[in-house]
């Protein structure tokens, strides 16, 4: 297996590059629009071939990378079925793994970030890894105020989803905003301040509702950009 993990530092956005050596077909997760030229070259640089993008959710803070690299490369793009995003080329829910070449990823449904939230699971012979999206950051945990967002929902989605997976299972989130890479679940249920060391559900739903957060600069052009695949000329051409 190939594996990289890519950052675009504007939101502090982490895109996953999986490949499989066998077949030379390549996925990313989370692409970000001022990205695609960088994740191509790396991408055609390892010898693979963009099959797919994948994405954990509708982001507010960017703009997907999934359209405008399906038409580079010819790859399909892949949103969640909850999401209802238009222009896609698959849809994704739980209980129906994704294939790359002869890898696997596992999709779980884990709202309350967003409605439409899922992580994505990847073992592999070394270690398997979990694509946790903005449901589980390192030491923290995505914003439960906007697009459905449920405070309550994210903590079970966590807890019941997310931390049920072996401690050694690596984390990989959407996101850092402190220079970390990775974290693993074991980490995460021990020492994350919202969500582990024995944090109740009452509780961290009190931690989330006294955030005061400002709202995402982007979000007005991310949202309905990234239900459009980020391809906002065919939303506006489907509108007239």
């Amino acid at each position: 297996m190939i594996f990289r993990q890519l950052f675009e530092p504007t939101a502090s956005a982490y895109t996953y590059l999986v490949g499989c050596l066998q077949t030379g077909q390549a996925a990313l997760i989370d692409p970000v629009i001022e990205s695609v030229e960088r994740d191509l070259d790396a991408i055609y640089a390892l010898g693979l071939t963009l099959a797919c993008t994948v994405e954990t959710h509708i982001h507010a803070d960017h703009v997907t990378g999934a359209g405008r690299l399906r038409a580079l490369s010819g790859s399909k793009a892949g949103f969640p079925a909850a999401s209802g995003a238009e222009f896609v080329d698959f849809t994704i829910a739980e209980g129906q793994p994704l294939r790359i070449g002869e890898l696997q990823l596992r999709p779980f449904y884990t709202p309350g970030h967003t409605d439409d939230h899922h992580v994505y699971v990847l073992e592999s012979q070394d270690t398997a890894r979990v694509f946790t999206g903005d449901a589980l950051l390192i030491e923290g945990c995505g914003r439960t105020d906007f697009q459905n967002g449920d405070a309550a929902t994210l903590y079970r989605s966590v807890h019941d989803k997310i931390f049920a997976l072996g401690d050694d299972t690596l984390v990989y989130p959407a996101h850092d905003y402190n220079q970390r890479h990775v974290s693993s679940v074991g980490q995460e249920k021990a020492r994350n301040p919202r969500l582990g060391g024995g944090t109740t559900i009452e509780e961290f739903v009190e931690i989330m509702a006294g955030l005061d957060l400002p709202r995402p600069k982007k979000m007005d052009v991310a949202v309905p950009a990234n239900r459009a695949c980020g391809e906002v000329s065919q939303r506006l051409a489907a509108s007239d």
